[in-house]
């Protein structure tokens, strides 16, 4: 792991040092747009400020208080993705649409996590959730050419000249020893039991509380995730549909859902959906994660009710995926630390 940083990101020695990443960024920045433009999307804004800022389970986002002319209050929270305003414009119309947005994720700091980021974002109608695999990845060779040529990280490299594609279910299996098939249920329940007597095989640690989820996670984070994403990014497609947040199933094995994620040199960059159209459905699910997050943390975050009512009005079928800007922009400029690639990083607690 690199040393921290003594000196303040404002000394002039420390500027020189990040000089190199940040110009990087303008190109990647100045590339970016040019990607999205030639490829026939329109760049948005949505407002930070939203009554629900998403809804997994164990997202915690920061609150503020709204006042009108009248002195009326009410609660908002800044955003940790523009997810739910970006497909209230697909409703309207408005696709295919892209937008870099501020975000803001509370209780994260690290190498590679800031409590404020940009958030890459597009939704294209009309579109497989699949069809975004080579978007992607021609969008990460972009922004490899516009660096330093290469994505890398910590010693390990990435070449997005092409993408390893493989499905949850071929992860575990190739590289943890867990066949999930015989896990998951036709009607997409797991077997917690099983996954237990799977996890305690191979030697990951559980507690008896972890419900499927959670071993599923643990296992990913220990055993998978950091074996993904060399010598080539690699997608991993087809979560558990009791994962689907805002995915759709699989028409085919509704045991799934229309999910995938993107991985460069062991490190997670962006996660897409087949986008779930179907309001009744979508409220089921925020009500799920609802009462995750009180069991977890004793409070949820209100539901979006305008959003529930824009898919009900009629969103058009569409795929769409969110990438961490700050972290493409690491690896395509050979920085070990997003605050690296940030002109003025958050003041630290």
């Amino acid at each position: 792991m690199p040393e921290a940083r003594t000196i303040p990101w404002w000394h002039p020695a420390e500027f020189a040092r990040r000089q190199p990443f940040l110009a990087a960024r303008g190109r990647i920045l100045a590339a970016t747009r040019q990607f999205f433009a030639q490829q026939g999307y329109s760049e948005v804004e949505t407002p930070a400020l939203q009554v629900s800022p998403g809804m997994e389970p164990h997202l915690k986002a920061f609150a503020t208080v709204l006042e009108g002319p009248d002195g009326a209050a009410r609660t908002l929270h800044l955003h940790t993705s523009p997810e739910f305003a970006m497909k209230k414009l697909l409703v309207a119309g408005a696709g295919p649409i892209w937008q870099l947005a501020r975000v803001w994720r509370n209780g994260e700091r690290a190498d590679t996590h800031h409590p404020e980021f940009a958030m890459l974002e597009w939704y294209r109608p009309g579109a497989a959730y699949t069809d975004l695999i080579e978007e992607t990845r021609a969008l990460l060779a972009c922004a490899a050419a516009a660096g330093t040529g290469r994505l890398r990280f910590r010693g390990r490299q990435a070449d997005p000249s092409r993408i390893e594609v493989i499905t949850v279910v071929e992860a575990f299996a190739r590289l943890a020893g867990i066949h999930l098939d015989p896990i998951l249920s036709a009607d997409g329940d797991a077997d917690r039991a099983a996954m237990a007597q799977a996890v305690d095989r191979i030697g990951v640690r559980r507690a008896e509380q972890d419900t499927f989820e959670d071993l599923f996670f643990r296992v990913f984070l220990e055993r998978i995730e950091p074996r993904l994403g060399s010598p080539h990014p690699t997608v991993v497609k087809d979560y558990p549909i009791s994962m689907a947040a805002l995915a759709r199933p699989k028409a085919d094995d509704p045991r799934f859902a229309e999910r995938f994620e993107v991985y460069a040199c062991g490190l997670e960059l962006a996660n897409a959906f087949g986008e779930l159209t179907d309001a009744k459905v979508q409220r089921a699910r925020f009500e799920a994660d609802q009462a995750a997050k009180r069991r977890h943390y004793g409070f949820a975050y209100p539901i979006d009710e305008d959003f529930v009512a824009a898919l009900a009005h009629g969103m058009p079928a569409s795929a769409g995926i969110a990438l961490g800007f700050d972290r493409m922009v690491m690896l395509a400029a050979g920085a070990d630390r997003i605050e690296d690639v940030l002109w003025a990083p958050v003041a630290s607690p």
